[in-house]
């Protein structure tokens, strides 16, 4: 027995069903399909819409970016499946699947038709996107232009750009991984990194306490 296979012998019932039955050929693996594919479509349809705010796309082409990511997941689990060890249920497994056509459809999308350069810069929107109180303008306003000098001065040219492009132009995520050809997790330790240097930059200038409170 061949590592593959005895790692599917202790498969839970669920999962060795869906390995069955997309495997076995004929009706019954049309049908499996076929309930696969609802599946997909199910979590697609969330995933876009949850990230569709962002892109301020809905309705019909919402779904349809929803219908490519499903297609594209099942076309990629059925030539996969083979190498299904089981180290997650099945629906974990294919659910990954799924997520990932999400993210870079919806990237893909968005600089189809960008409303925004990359290079951009907007510090005037932060104040209605943190909900500073206008009645403290004078001390946001302050803690705003040590922020600005942080960033010019305290950050690297990646972190700057990152920073930039989800902070204050509000890109999102998926859309900037394609621009940058990297990954979400890359990203986000690039943007911990630079929110950690900022804070530090904010603390020592008396702008923020040494501790969690205040702003982010």
């Amino acid at each position: 027995m061949d590592e593959i296979s005895a790692a599917r012998a202790s498969l839970d019932a669920e999962s060795g069903e869906w390995v069955r039955v997309l495997t076995c050929g004929g009706a019954e693996q049309e049908a499996a399909v076929g309930r696969l594919h609802g599946l997909l479509l199910r979590i697609a349809r969330n995933e876009v819409r949850r990230r569709g705010v962002q892109l301020r796309v809905t309705g019909p082409e919402l779904d349809d970016l929803a219908y490519q990511a499903a297609a594209d997941a099942l076309l990629a689990i059925t030539a996969k499946i083979g190498g299904f060890r089981g180290e997650s249920r099945f629906t974990t497994w294919a659910y990954k699947f799924v997520v990932l056509e999400v993210s870079a459809k919806v990237g893909r999308h968005f600089w189809r038709n960008p409303c925004v350069r990359l290079e951009g810069e907007d510090w005037e929107r932060l104040p209605d996107r943190f909900g500073f109180d206008p009645a403290r303008e004078s001390e946001w306003r302050d803690m705003l232009a040590a922020l600005r000098r942080a960033v010019e001065e305290e950050l690297t040219e990646r972190q700057r750009r990152i920073f930039v492009a989800l902070v204050l132009i509000g890109i999102p995520l998926d859309a900037l991984v394609i621009e940058l050809g990297s990954n979400r997790n890359a990203i986000y330790k690039t943007m911990f990194e630079a929110r950690r240097k900022l804070r530090a930059a904010l603390v020592a200038n008396g702008y923020l306490d040494n501790d969690l409170s205040g702003h982010s």
